[in-house]
């Protein structure tokens, strides 16, 4: 049975399935190097108070989450400015498992998107381009999630820069995510392909889980964030409404 979520200017979402792409939050959960552990406290009991509550703190790109502008550029956006018409987008994932199983450093080329084309459908302008590179099954492992050498350099597959170019210029892409902690090949410290992305007001995702469930087309984002006050990003809610 087909389902339909109408907003006010009538604009409509058929979908048959709906996906939660988000990883559960606790304090164990993989932290890029530097960032603050979620840490989580009982502030309230039922059995004292009459009801449970926590407070809890963690880095604003911890967990699933989104990256604003200003995390690389100081007059950049931030997060609470970003428009609510832009966490509703139609999207893609393309995947790139084997070629990451492979080779860690593994990024997306040019000709990994025309040969998703190929099988598919062209990438139409404001999709959000979602790369499956299978390291969402290392989650519950931070040493095998970031997989870092000896020297501490983290190697995990990501968008390749001239990849990426070619989404934005050729394809009009509305922004790109992934299930590792960066859109960067962890080699990348220069963070080049976060930068490219948000340097155009476009939606970076990074942490997503349960993409193995996604189609390779055919499904829309709905992006659910904390609106921070000059936030550099956001823990986010997922969900994938696939038709």
């Amino acid at each position: 049975m087909t389902n339909n979520f109408k907003s006010n200017n009538l604009k409509t979402i058929a979908y048959r399935d709906i996906i939660d792409l988000s990883h559960a939050i606790h304090p164990n959960i993989p932290i890029w190097p530097g960032d603050p552990a979620p840490e989580f406290e009982t502030v309230s009991q039922i059995e004292k108070n009459g009801y449970f509550l926590r407070k809890f703190s963690m880095g604003e790109h911890s967990g699933t989450h989104i990256n604003a502008p200003n995390s690389f550029d100081p007059a950049g956006a931030s997060v609470d400015s970003r428009a609510p018409q832009s966490l509703v987008s139609p999207a893609i994932a393309i995947d790139i498992r084997s070629q990451s199983l492979a080779n860690p450093d593994y990024s997306l080329t040019i000709d990994d998107i025309l040969n998703w084309e190929q099988q598919h459908q062209l990438i139409e302008p404001g999709n959000l381009v979602l790369l499956y590179t299978g390291w969402q099954a290392k989650w519950d492992d931070p040493q095998a999630f970031f997989n870092p050498d000896e020297r501490g350099i983290c190697h995990f597959p990501g968008f390749g820069r001239a990849a990426t170019q070619f989404l934005l210029e050729e394809r009009s892409i509305g922004g790109i995510g992934t299930d590792t902690h960066g859109v960067d090949p962890g080699q990348d410290e220069s963070f080049a392909v976060n930068k490219l992305i948000l340097q155009q007001q476009r939606i970076v995702l990074e942490n997503l889980a349960n993409l193995h469930l996604l189609p390779a087309a055919d499904f829309t984002l709905a992006i659910g964030i904390l609106r921070l006050l000059g936030g550099s990003g956001s823990p986010v809610s997922v969900l994938a409404f696939v038709t």
